[in-house]
């Protein structure tokens, strides 16, 4: 039984965001939690703090502060849609989200997807409008299982070039 659900979790994003990172639409527990990659499996805040040499993040405000840090605007591509449980392959009846109001706050250079899911969302919905192509990256989320914690952080870290000062792409 899918139901028609609204994205609630609100953007994360500064004037200094300079990557963005949009995920297709919060599980079950992110949505409980009112924040961003909160299943205790899902590998997300592993991985940044990978890529950047950070400890984990232990509660949202230390997660804040890792986004903060590395200048990362923080979002889903889905603003609304009929999904069961947390299976992106469930989603359906899209209404996605309006990325321009990050994109016109802060000055981001790049727009990384996670997962194919997401990439697929992303292409669909948003890329035409938004002028600006999407980086896939692996799926974070535990049903990636073929992807390890090391392979992950690895693909990841392009994203720490796209974060530093002077960035030149």
């Amino acid at each position: 039984m899918s139901a028609r659900i609204l994205h609630e979790i609100p953007p994360f994003f500064e004037k200094s965001s300079r990557i963005l990172v949009l995920g297709s639409f919060p599980s079950v527990k992110s949505r409980e939690a009112g924040f961003f990659y909160h299943h205790p499996q899902n590998r997300f805040w592993k991985v940044l703090a990978a890529v950047f040499g950070e400890e984990v993040p232990a509660d949202i405000p230390e997660k804040f502060h890792l986004l903060r840090k590395h200048h990362i605007a923080l979002w889903d591509v889905i603003a609304s849609c009929e999904i069961q449980g947390s299976s992106d392959s469930s989603i359906r009846n899209v209404k996605p989200n309006d990325i321009g109001k990050i994109l016109t706050g802060a000055p981001v250079r790049a727009i990384f997807v996670n997962g194919g899911a997401a990439y697929a969302l992303y292409r669909k919905y948003l890329e035409k409008t938004l002028g600006r192509p999407g980086i896939k990256l692996p799926s974070t989320s535990p049903a990636n299982a073929a992807w390890s914690l090391e392979r992950l952080t690895e693909r990841w870290k392009i994203l720490a070039e796209y974060a530093r000062e002077n960035h030149d792409h």
